[in-house]
């Protein structure tokens, strides 16, 4: 009787160790999603560098101007967008991607600066 009574209480605690294991699993899973990233992209001598990306959904990129007189801007004209404002040496300009799929850009005031943003 008595080893019955150990064998039982073993059992349960064995128990409910394993459900504490896959209750650290599951949450320590949910945990492990990737978390937004700002990725910097830079306008020098007029090219974007990199060109071309892939991001995750929810990432953030931020161009840099550091051109040492030029104003540039970010069109994403294909998706008919309408040109922002240029911004010039030493400013920035932010777009934050929610969407998959790939997101063609180009200079306004240069149009043979282009860029292509892959959100996967």
């Amino acid at each position: 009787m008595i080893q019955l009574r150990s064998m039982l209480q073993n059992n349960d605690i064995m128990t409910r160790y394993i459900l504490s294991i896959i209750s650290i699993l599951i949450i320590s899973g949910c945990a492990a999603t990737a978390q937004p990233k700002t990725i910097q992209i830079d306008i020098l001598k007029f090219k974007f560098i990199p060109a071309e990306i892939t991001i995750n959904k929810g990432d953030t990129i931020v161009w840099v101007n550091q051109e040492k007189r030029q104003y540039h801007s970010v069109w994403f004209e294909e998706s008919g967008a309408p040109e922002p404002d240029y911004f010039f040496p030493g400013e920035t300009f932010t777009q934050k991607f929610n969407d998959a799929g790939d997101f063609p850009y180009r200079c306004g005031p240069h149009p043979e600066m282009l860029g292509k943003v892959t959100v996967k």
